[in-house]
């Protein structure tokens, strides 16, 4: 990859990364599930963190939510 590349790919990937950080950063927040991990662990890479995030936190949650109904 040359430097003129990276230039252009650069400001498209740092919106999506900081609105991913900061999505998970509130959920996690308000599902009580260690929501400064999540929130750093956002800023590093798309799609991995949603996907775990939905994984281990989203899903469960969900769950645990039916069986208290």
């Amino acid at each position: 990859m040359t430097d003129k590349e990276l230039y252009i790919l650069l400001p498209l990937f740092i919106p999506i990364l900081l609105a991913q950080s900061i999505l998970l950063f509130i959920d996690a927040k308000k599902k009580g599930s260690y929501a400064w991990f999540w929130g750093i662990w956002g800023l590093l890479g798309v799609p991995t963190p949603t996907v775990f995030y939905l994984l281990f936190v989203v899903w469960p949650y969900h769950r645990k939510k039916k069986k208290e109904l």
